[in-house]
């Protein structure tokens, strides 16, 4: 017989209150915020890349790349607008396995949603204590979303998520940029739905209350890949893709027309080593057709200190993945100076 044991967590008001945002940090966030959004409305020709690990496992190895993304950040900052990516949630096909700092913040314990709660919070302010970049997570679970609402300044709905009616509405109330990927599926329509839905205003529950939304008019579209019926990963990063997207968003009419790609996943076919190729694929595409250079506002690539992935031991490597795997630093750093090169 199934059950169901309640574990009462704190409303996010009171976290906030607990773990809050020093007036220098909201003074940082608000002008990222502003950075960020200026390049998604097209007064900013700068290109966004956001990097960083699959999953944020551990504070103080991500706290380092950030230091290491932060000197790089500085160098081509005339041209590029550096997010780093910590992703604290992770989806699970199988529902089996680690599922990020939010469930885990030791992947070799058991899961603790409390310190899960305020370790995520408190690596995020590190993060920007540090080195002054806000940053980017997923919006794995629309209502835990509240306890970070004034830290991130960037989030995605993954391609499981993005078919989801309480992913859509709320991002319809968010300030910030919310990027909607392609369904595991491929097809691009469910994800422009998904960003049509998201610019639009809404009215429905949200952790329990009756809220009312004006609609996001940053909502953009993330291409990552899909899988058909066979299993077969099938990428959708190339010209021909982009210029289809391109159709696409000029009959849907929607505003602020962006998209990222995400150069991992289906559509390296999680190959790690291939994002390199794959970026530079993309920037070539871009300067190539004024339309996509306008359109492609950025790339989303996943990278740690040590390439590659590891399995849960006792004795992990630090910097290195958990769950999917990344490039590594000396590639990530070479990478990010020939983005901006070709930008």
């Amino acid at each position: 017989m199934s059950m169901i044991i309640n574990h009462e967590l704190p409303i996010p008001e009171k976290l906030k209150s607990q773990f809050p945002l020093s007036q220098r940090i909201q003074e940082i966030k608000k002008k990222r915020d502003a950075q960020i959004r200026d390049i998604f409305t097209g007064k900013s020709d700068k290109f966004l890349v956001l990097v960083g690990p699959c999953s944020a496992d551990n504070e103080e190895s991500v706290c380092e790349y950030v230091r290491r993304l932060k000197e790089v950040s500085d160098r081509v900052s005339d041209r590029l607008l550096i997010i780093p990516r910590v992703y604290t949630n992770k989806p699970r096909t199988t529902g089996e396995g680690y599922k990020g700092m939010l469930h885990q913040p030791d992947p070799e314990k058991e899961p603790d949603l409390l310190a899960g709660i305020i370790a995520i919070r408190k690596m995020h302010i590190r993060v920007m204590e540090e080195t002054g970049l806000s940053t980017a997570d997923e919006m794995l679970y629309p209502e835990n979303r509240s306890y970070l609402d004034d830290v991130l300044s960037y989030e995605a709905v993954g391609a499981r998520s993005v078919e989801n009616q309480q992913h859509r509405l709320t991002a319809s109330g968010m300030d910030i940029p919310v990027g909607m990927k392609n369904p595991t599926s491929g097809d691009l329509s469910v994800m422009l739905n998904s960003v049509t839905a998201a610019q639009h205003p809404h009215r429905f529950i949200y952790r329990g209350c009756d809220v009312e939304t004006s609609g996001n008019e940053l909502a953009h579209t993330i291409l990552r890949g899909g899988v058909d019926k066979y299993g077969k990963n099938i990428p959708n990063y190339h010209y021909e893709d982009l210029a289809r997207l391109a159709e696409m968003y000029g009959k849907w009419e929607l505003k602020n027309p962006a998209v990222i790609v995400d150069v991992n996943h289906s559509n390296s076919s999680k190959q790690y080593k291939e994002q390199i190729r794959i970026v530079s694929e993309v920037m070539h595409s871009r300067n190539y057709n004024p339309e996509l250079k306008r359109l492609v506002k950025g790339v989303m690539i996943e990278s740690y200190l040590v390439e590659g992935r590891q399995d849960i031991t006792e004795s992990l490597t630090y910097g290195q993945s958990i769950t999917d795997p990344c490039i590594g630093w000396e590639d990530t750093e070479q990478l990010l100076y020939d983005i901006a090169k070709k930008c």
